[in-house]
């Protein structure tokens, strides 16, 4: 089992920045990917971005160039840069981690940009 818990959310005015952190623990396996999604209210869940262990990232085209996600291996936790935030931005935040077959969340964070 492994778990993934969130820090980092707030409320921001746009143009602004936050940093979310996501630690997981338990069992995992060297080969997996870690990333963030996102769900604003009458949404779907939606990609925001990902890393793999070997540290391809893959960004949702809405956030690119100003969302940075990264990963300390040694501390199997992964963190999402998010500069330059808009208003539209605004949602909960949650980390995922994939190792073929399993599938975990985290709890989410949330994030509000609004002046």
């Amino acid at each position: 089992q492994v778990q993934l818990v969130e820090s980092g959310g707030g409320l921001v005015q746009p143009g602004g920045a936050l940093r979310l952190s996501c630690a997981a623990s338990g069992r995992i396996f060297r080969f997996n990917v870690m990333g963030w999604y996102r769900q604003a209210p009458g949404n779907q869940r939606e990609l925001v971005a990902t890393i793999t262990s070997g540290g391809t990232t893959n960004y949702a085209g809405s956030v690119k160039g100003r969302f940075t996600i990264s990963r300390d291996a040694a501390k199997n936790t992964v963190y999402l840069q998010m500069n330059s935030l808009k208003p539209e931005d605004t949602a909960v935040y949650y980390c995922n981690l994939k190792s073929s077959p399993f599938d975990y969340w985290g709890q989410g964070t949330q994030v509000t940009v609004s002046s």
